[in-house]
């Protein structure tokens, strides 16, 4: 008997999809140079409001967009590469995805942290370049421009490719899921919560990391 399950919630939803447009956006905007840095600048502070949203929303959100849903102990990693996974980990993020999304998520943290630091020295300047000496700003700078830009889109490219991998080899519906938040599973499991004192919640949570960010821009402007 199958069992429509509601795994993504709203909030959740809108999460993955608004980080996926601003890093795009993020790119181009890197790579077009000029005006068009004045969107990367504003993008950076998006996707920095939109990871602080995570993180609160993965202790508080829906049971399966909670981080302790899906992390993952080293021997339950190792026993799903030897084929020997627990019956949960294809309900939500199994426990490759799961490193994959922290990994990410922490090289997404460290482009947009650094940036924050950056100097390009002709135009922009990240508002906390103030704070930190010229060698710090150096540094920022030159991992922000390099190493951390080829991570993010090293790390981009894997998830892209382990979901079209799930998605043609595997037969696994992942994209659907993300966009209407069901997921109809072999088992019954249990169901974020999504409704209407979720998404005021989610919204709270939202406007207040917004908040936090316009303070530090404006505190180190």
């Amino acid at each position: 008997m199958a069992h429509t399950v509601r795994i993504w919630d709203l909030p959740t939803r809108i999460f993955h999809w608004a980080l996926a447009a601003s890093v795009t956006g993020l790119v181009v905007s890197a790579k077009l140079g000029g005006n068009a840095m004045v969107w990367h600048l504003r993008l950076g502070y998006v996707v920095l409001a939109l990871l602080l949203f995570r993180l609160v929303w993965g202790l508080v959100g829906g049971h399966w967009s909670r981080f302790s849903r899906f992390l993952y102990a080293p021997s339950r990693v190792l026993r799903y590469l030897r084929g020997q996974g627990h019956p949960e980990d294809s309900v939500a993020h199994s426990p490759l995805g799961a490193l994959s999304v922290f990994a990410l998520l922490a090289a997404l943290a460290l482009q947009v942290g650094s940036g924050l630091f950056s100097d390009d020295e002709i135009a922009f300047a990240g508002p906390l370049t103030r704070f930190v000496s010229s060698d710090w700003v150096g540094q920022a700078t030159a991992y922000h421009k390099d190493i951390g830009q080829y991570l993010v889109l090293a790390l981009v490219a894997l998830h892209l490719l382990a979901i079209a991998f799930y998605v043609f080899v595997k037969k696994r519906k992942l994209v659907r899921p993300m966009l209407v938040g069901d997921k109809v599973l072999p088992v019954p499991v249990p169901a974020s919560r999504d409704d209407a004192g979720t998404h005021l919640a989610a919204l709270t949570v939202l406007a207040l990391s917004a908040g936090a960010v316009a303070w530090l821009v404006q505190w180190g402007g």
